[in-house]
């Protein structure tokens, strides 16, 4: 998901980099390497044509968020929407977490039992991304609204994996990517 408009970084994060590397290219890469991800579909809203122009997004579907200023949910059923048909689970990543790994999406994945309704990435009991959700959340992602995510459909039925601060790290401010890119340096 990358439709949001950086309003608190004050301007397009989905272009701000870390190692050369727009963030949203940055978590296309980390998807497009997990061995069990089939399709890679991507929620844009806010300024999408400078989103589309300044990434690497080839072989990645390109799903517009005609009502992003809703928030998280527009999004995420923009994104369900496109996969409903032909996914038995989605993984739902964010561009503004970039120490997301291909290993942290392989360990979601690979802790996915095809029962769960949901996989989620934690860390120290923090929740945190990439969620993995299946096919029986669909019609419930269906009918969020707001600015929310489907934090408030996981419940007990959600294996959560611990998948090191990287799962929790995410980028809201300038301060923060500065931070980070100082820490990675």
């Amino acid at each position: 998901m990358a439709a949001g408009a950086g309003v608190r970084f004050g301007g397009l994060k989905q272009l701000a980099e870390i190692d050369g590397q727009p963030l949203v290219s940055r978590a296309v890469g980390v998807l497009r390497s997990a061995s069990r991800v089939d399709n890679l579909t991507l929620a844009v809203g806010a300024q999408a044509e400078e989103v589309l122009a300044g990434a690497n997004l080839d072989g990645v579907t390109v799903v517009e968020v005609p009502n992003w200023e809703e928030g998280m949910s527009a999004s995420l059923r923009a994104g369900v929407a496109a996969l409903r048909d032909s996914s038995d689970a989605i993984i739902v990543t964010l561009a503004d977490q970039p120490m997301i790994t291909t290993a942290t999406v392989e360990a979601v994945i690979n802790a996915w039992n095809g029962k769960a309704r949901a996989v989620r990435a934690v860390h120290a009991g923090q929740p945190g991304h990439p969620v993995l959700l299946s096919s029986a959340l669909f019609d419930a992602v269906a009918e969020l609204r707001g600015d929310v995510g489907a934090r408030g459909l996981l419940g007990d039925a959600t294996i959560n994996v611990d998948c090191g601060p990287q799962a929790v790290i995410d980028v809201d401010t300038r301060e923060q990517l500065d931070a980070l890119r100082k820490a990675d340096a």
